[in-house]
């Protein structure tokens, strides 16, 4: 098979950690899930499918998380995937709690930390993960307590590369202090950008920058008409162009867009091909 055809290719590639070379088109595998991100698909054997779908498309990316299911998403890419090509990169998140359906909690207590980390580990068949993300900053407990953590388990081999979710550009600085983060995975798309400043340091010092929300679940409201015009030149349909121009607003952006559909799947990853003109990016840049 030659890998430089497949539709996730043209996505390019970013090097995580300045040793884990993936393709900037990449999968999150959160809305594999039952509803409210809660229990097990409704049908398995489809998610099984569409994960084993991911490398013959050229995906060689997959973010996860314990709290997903909560543990379901990481048990289904295991039965997937296990054992895994050897060139599929594995990231998944810790230090939120599931009480229900819908509801996420903080927890980034170094106790907790740990136990979700080695649960990760344990679920995913791994012996180490390759990317480890604190979900979110605990604003019950110190930062450098729940980073320190994760440099513990860093040093005991379970982690290879340590990333943050939802930050702010000051939590990042107080973060490096501690570790050495190599990605920041924070909400940003085409309608709401409130993270530039935070894209503006993963530019700057080449750290992997993995919006979550890539799509805004919706039609991005503001800029509805550009983005459905631009659709109609290229043939593309407005999830597409809201992709593509993810890909193009940095090389440092690592996307993720999720689904439990491999139509849907297969619809986000050819995104990779689309390329936005000038006029393209000027006009979705205006709105309306």
């Amino acid at each position: 098979m030659n890998t430089s055809d497949l539709p996730a290719a043209y996505s390019g590639t970013f090097l995580l950690g300045g040793d884990l070379e993936v393709r900037r088109m990449a999968f999150g595998a959160m809305r594999l899930t039952g509803k409210g991100i809660w229990g097990p698909p409704r049908d398995r054997a489809e998610a099984i499918r569409l994960l084993r779908r991911l490398p013959h498309l050229g995906v060689n990316f997959i973010d996860t998380a314990d709290s997903y299911g909560p543990q379901v998403s990481e048990e289904l890419v295991a039965e997937a995937l296990s054992p895994y090509p050897p060139n599929l990169v594995i990231a998944t998140k810790g230090g939120l709690v599931r009480p229900g359906p819908g509801e996420w909690r903080r927890d980034g207590r170094p106790e907790k930390l740990r136990a979700a980390c080695e649960g990760s580990l344990a679920r995913l068949r791994l012996e180490r993960i390759d990317l480890y993300q604190l979900h979110a900053p605990d604003p019950n407990v110190p930062l450098e307590d729940s980073l320190g953590e994760l440099a513990r388990l860093q040093i005991e081999g379970k982690i290879r590369h340590i990333g943050l979710s939802s930050v702010r550009p000051e939590e990042l600085e107080r973060a490096r202090r501690v570790v050495r983060v190599v990605s920041v995975q924070n909400r940003y798309n085409l309608e709401d950008r409130i993270s530039d400043n935070v894209l503006t340091v993963c530019e700057r010092d080449g750290l992997g920058f993995i919006p979550w929300f890539p799509l805004a679940a919706g039609p991005l409201a503001s800029r509805q008409g550009a983005v459905l015009r631009v659709a109609h030149r290229h043939g593309a349909t407005t999830a597409q162009v809201a992709l593509a121009w993810l890909l193009q607003r940095s090389p440092v952006v690592i996307l993720i867009p999720g689904t439990a559909s491999i139509a849907h799947l297969e619809e986000n990853v050819a995104a990779a091909k689309l390329h936005l003109s000038d006029a393209d990016l000027s006009e979705l840049a205006q709105g309306a």
